[in-house]
């Protein structure tokens, strides 16, 4: 599913415009993408938490020419799903 199909499918079955799904969408997004950015993570309960956790600075090669490159230290977005949409999936997997 990708965006345009989120919003469509948020806007059916909120019977709403999708020009407003779009809008609640995007501001979800937002205030997710704010959040980490701010250090803070952002727990939704049964769903799953979204969190920063920091890389540290490593070294890797380049598959080509096998030359050493320095990949540098980054804070990353990381997602883990909550329990109830956990068993959500592996019912639907397993039915």
């Amino acid at each position: 599913m990708n965006k345009n199909e989120l919003i469509a499918e948020i806007a059916d079955q909120c019977e709403l415009t999708k020009a407003k799904a779009a809008e609640a969408v995007d501001a979800f997004i937002e205030v997710i993408s704010k959040s980490l950015a701010k250090g803070k993570e952002v727990r939704l309960v049964g769903f799953g938490t979204f969190t920063s956790v920091k890389r540290k600075a490593t070294e890797g090669r380049n598959p080509r020419t096998g030359a050493v490159i320095k990949i540098a230290a980054s804070i990353q977005p990381k997602f883990k799903p909550g329990k109830a949409l956990k068993e959500q999936v592996n019912k639907r997997k397993a039915g």
